[in-house]
């Protein structure tokens, strides 16, 4: 079991930056492949970046390349997410996710991959 909570959103206008960060409980966090997603209103929740448990691989969506990227932090047992260059439309809840896949370099880019999700934390960005 896992425990997940994202921090860091807030309002900033575009063109401007946020750092998400996922917290998660437990002592096996290292074990752990992350992600982030995001859920626009009247959206579904989409993929934004991914993460393998050595931070040895990482995958981000088309939409976000060269604008946000994530880390992490296993002697915090934080995953993070750099948002630069914010535009209008990555307006959305973001959401972490855990997916247990130790010792692989394997990310994940689908919902149905991941097994714990944190509350989701509000990104607004404003024109």
């Amino acid at each position: 079991q896992v425990q997940l909570v994202e921090s860091g959103g807030g309002l900033v206008q575009a063109g401007g930056s946020l750092r998400l960060s996922c917290a998660a409980s437990g002592r096996t966090f290292s074990s752990y492949a992350m992600g982030w997603f995001r859920q626009g209103p009247g959206k579904e929740r989409e993929f934004v970046a991914g993460i393998n448990w050595s931070a040895t691989s990482t995958l981000n969506a088309d939409s976000v390349k060269g604008r946000f990227t994530i880390s992490r932090d296993n002697a915090k047992n934080t995953v993070y997410l750099q948002m630069n260059s914010l535009k209008p439309e990555d307006t959305a809840v973001y959401y972490c996710a855990a997916k247990l896949a130790p010792n692989v370099r394997t990310t994940y880019s689908t919902k149905e991959s991941y097994d714990y999700w944190g509350q989701g934390t509000q990104v607004t960005v404003s024109s």
